[in-house]
């Protein structure tokens, strides 16, 4: 499943349970693009694969409301007591050093990998 806008992608590979956001996203609420990210991320939530992967490598710039979003389908996990998190990002991309460290203090065991070589 892909959401496809002008300046970013948002793509749900299922067979690996992964998310891959990339370009930039400045989402606003109640918007048709803000409701189809949520979707997504519930119905992925709602089917409770093992390991749920977020890849944000390629994740240039996300807006308070998109941070907010990820952070509510965090605790949406959190409450799956059968679900793992993994969040792979980049140290080098400031809001995602800044921010994703905080989705840990939502859900503890989820497995932060910040990689620290240059984004391509």
């Amino acid at each position: 499943m892909e959401i496809s806008q002008e300046k970013y992608t948002v793509t749900y590979q299922a067979s690996e349970a992964t998310v891959c956001f990339e370009g930039s996203i400045r989402l606003h609420g109640g918007e048709p693009d803000y409701l189809e990210i949520v979707a997504l991320l519930n119905q992925i939530a709602e089917s409770e694969p093992p390991v749920i992967t977020l890849n944000l490598e390629q994740l240039q710039f996300l807006n308070s409301l998109g941070i907010s979003l990820l952070s509510k389908f965090v605790i949406n996990v959190r409450k799956r007591k059968t679900v793992q998190m993994v969040v792979r990002a980049h140290d080098e991309i400031p809001w995602q050093r800044k921010s994703l460290k905080n989705l840990q203090r939502l859900m503890p065991n989820l497995q932060l990998n910040l990689l620290t070589t240059k984004p391509t």
